[in-house]
């Protein structure tokens, strides 16, 4: 019986893989009928931007404008076609989701996925055929400003999470825009900058997650970063796009510049790079406009490299706009907000509750004093980038008031004046750094007439911002000096951090008791905070990156790599980015990768791996009981650590290989069983250009953090 009901299904599979097969090549036959209908200038046309957010079709064929649109954080508002002012719609009210450091500390790629179908749905509403989404390279340096706009520092979290968002997007036939590719760490001389990495951290560090995206995704399209990489601009980066992306990885999409990021005609369209996209006209000067068309009758880019791109192109609409059963997709549902409260709520990262005081027992607390500017301010604009017109978005204390409302009195404070703006000059943002004593004082007054204060502090969408780094780790807008008046007057004081990156926290952990972290969280984000506070949601948000005790303990800092000299930034840290460096230098970080607590706790027993010895090619099965040991149900993420022992060659102390997030009942014991592949355990030998599983002994470990080993065995690779 088994070997039937096996049968059957491995028919099923090939007959699967039989009709892909035979829909992909029609859908090749149609493209090469085109293409030998086609003149050279209609050609030219397709592979240059003709407005802000398309290039253009051929209208005599039947082939559509291709439209894309920003971005990460949701489908942004109409903007009129020549220049980014409104378009003034009234219909482009969007869902505003949680941002890319958010949905990494869900640790739950079926979060990336919810989020990528909304996104990919939103899209279809709006007749976008490209989300420039998701966009994820690794948080080198906590001060990059889209660091909120990222994943992690991890390149097999990002990896795990790039697959699902890419995936949930392109469910909705819309293509997902892979970004930036590769090594935009940062935001200072974005532009200018050469970034000097050595391909064994390229490979082991900067494009997994790209690689993941494009095998395992099926990304139909990967935006070039404007910065150069090992001395040539990534759009014209012969190795990045050609040889690694096209040829090793078999990417069959388009590689589309960043907006403005095409600098040469000749060695940008022989390099790899498909249609420039820009931010002004005029569009027929652009390097692949006129200039394209006179470099092939010159004989400097040949017809063949010509037809290439406007065939991956053509290729890209017959998955999208020009594909059949397309979806009409919808916009601001309430399906779309369950989505967004579900991640928000699964991303919230409680990191101190010494005093046991959340979650809040409603029956003992009859006033509520919430206090800070970011309890009601909103988050979906601001700064440069993609923003988004949401149709709603609950704030702080708007959940609060819905949640606490009925059986305590809620009185607000603004605490702060957040006034930074990232259009100004640090001489016109001077002092916005400065506490603001008077707001302080009657944060105060309100507090000590209350049971509990909850202190809304961090950041905001102007000071993270695409465009410029922070200058450092502190709090702006003097939000430490209003921590500690407000802690003094009401020892029941909650400090809730919404913010995208690390930042110092040293003072508020060494003397407040109850800290969350709460993220740029979406049209949901005050809703699920509050049941986070409440206990209606048992937080399980782990970090995703590392929060340093001082900005000179991580690495680019460390070693006087950022943002660089002379316009080169030269990653001298190489494979040891994020805890990989903090735990081979054995330096302590404020809060480690992977952390956070939960209002339960959990015990990890019998670690086991299904054999004591592995050949290359073999899958290790790991699994370890995870036991519920308080009172309330709760969900862990299981981390998996494996370390080289011995090794020949530097490697990290140790390196995340696996992961699982479970939801376990109180006493409840759960085996819990994950894979790895012997593959997945080798290093980049860069004088050999390979791939090498170096054989001997290894270390896995069950981890809740990245310093927090639970249990440890070990198993040997042969040669």
């Amino acid at each position: 019986m088994k070997y039937i009901i096996s049968c059957s299904v491995a028919l099923l599979l090939l007959s699967n893989v039989s009709a892909q097969t035979k829909k992909e090549a029609a859908i090749n036959a149609k493209i090469s009928s085109i293409i030998k209908k086609m003149t050279l200038e209609e050609k030219i046309e397709m592979l240059h931007g003709n407005a802000l957010f398309s290039s253009a079709g051929v209208k005599r064929l039947g082939i559509p404008e291709l439209t894309c649109d920003d971005g990460p954080l949701g489908v942004r508002e109409e903007i009129k076609r020549f220049d980014w002012n409104s378009a003034n719609w009234t219909t482009d009210s969007a869902t505003f989701l949680p941002n890319g450091s958010a949905i990494a500390a869900t640790w739950n790629p079926a979060m990336a996925n919810k989020y990528g179908v909304v996104l990919g749905e939103e899209a279809n509403a709006r007749k976008k055929i490209i989300m420039l989404a998701p966009a994820f390279n690794i948080c080198r340096m906590p001060l990059c400003g889209r660091t909120y706009e990222y994943y992690s520092e991890d390149p097999f979290l990002n990896s795990q999470l790039a697959i699902q968002s890419v995936r949930g997007i392109q469910s909705q036939h819309v293509a997902a825009c892979i970004k930036h590719f590769a090594a935009n760490n940062q935001e200072v001389n974005r532009g200018e900058v050469n970034a000097i990495i050595d391909e064994r951290a390229l490979r082991e560090i900067y494009l997994p997650a790209f690689k993941a995206g494009v095998q395992q995704g099926n990304a139909y399209t990967v935006m070039s970063a404007y910065n150069k990489l090992n001395g040539y601009w990534c759009s014209e980066n012969d190795f990045l796009l050609n040889k690694v992306l096209k040829k090793e990885w078999g990417f069959k999409g388009i590689v589309i510049s960043d907006w403005g990021g095409t600098h040469h005609t000749v060695a940008a369209a022989n390099s790899g790079l498909d249609l420039e996209m820009g931010s002004s006209g005029p569009y027929d000067q652009w390097y692949f406009a006129k200039p394209l068309l006179a470099a092939v009758k010159a004989g400097e880019v040949s017809v063949k490299t010509i037809d290439d791109k406007v065939s991956r192109i053509l290729w890209l609409m017959y998955h999208t706009s020009m594909s059949a059963n397309h979806p009409k997709g919808s916009i601001a549902t309430p399906v779309h907000s369950k989505a967004v409260y579900d991640i928000a709520s699964e991303s919230i990262v409680l990191l101190k509750n010494d005093a046991h005081l959340l979650p809040l027992k409603t029956s003992n607390i009859k006033s509520i004093a919430v206090i800070g500017d970011n309890a009601t301010r909103t988050f979906a604009l601001g700064g440069y980038g993609a923003g988004v017109k949401a149709k709603y978005e609950i704030t702080a204390l708007a959940g609060i008031k819905s949640r606490f409302g009925k059986t305590a009195e809620i009185k607000f404070a603004q605490g702060y004046k957040a006034n930074y703006s990232a259009s100004k000059t640090d001489a016109q943002n001077a002092g916005s750094d400065q506490p603001d004593q008077t707001l302080i004082n009657e944060a105060v007054a309100l507090a000590k007439t209350t049971d509990v204060a909850i202190l809304c502090i961090g950041s905001n969408r102007e000071y993270e911002s695409e465009g410029h780094d922070r200058k450092n780790l502190s709090l702006p807008f003097g939000e430490q000096a209003l921590v500690n008046a407000v802690s003094a007057a009401n020892p029941n004081t909650i400090i809730v951090i919404m913010a995208g990156a690390p930042y110092d926290l040293n003072e508020i952990k060494k003397s407040n008791h109850t800290i969350v972290w709460s993220w740029f969280n979406g049209s949901e984000a005050g809703n699920a905070l509050a049941d986070v506070l409440k206990g209606v949601v048992n937080p399980s948000g782990r970090l995703p990156f590392t929060f340093p005790v001082s900005l000179k303990d991580s690495p680019a800092s460390a070693l006087n790599t950022y943002p660089g000299n002379n316009m080169t930034a030269d990653y001298k840290e190489g494979i040891l980015v994020g805890y990989r460096w903090y735990d081979t230098k054995n330096i302590n970080p404020l809060y480690c990768f992977g952390y956070g607590l939960s209002y339960t706790n959990f015990t990890y027993t019998d670690l086991a791996t299904n054999k004591k010895s592995y050949k290359p090619g073999d899958k290790i099965v790991v699994s370890v009981k995870i036991k519920n040991t308080g009172r309330t149900a709760g969900k862990e993420t299981v981390q998996l650590y494996i370390s080289k022992v011995n090794s020949s060659v530097l490697r990290p102390e140790k390196e995340l290989k696996a992961f699982k997030k479970i939801m376990i009942t109180p006493t409840e014991k759960s085996l819990v069983s994950m894979n790895i592949s012997i593959s997945d355990l080798a290093y980049f030998d860069d004088k050999l250009s390979k791939w090498v599983v170096e054989p001997g002994e290894y270390k896995v470990m069950a981890a809740s953090s990245s310093k927090d080993i639970r249990q440890v065995t070990s198993f040997r690779i042969s040669k």
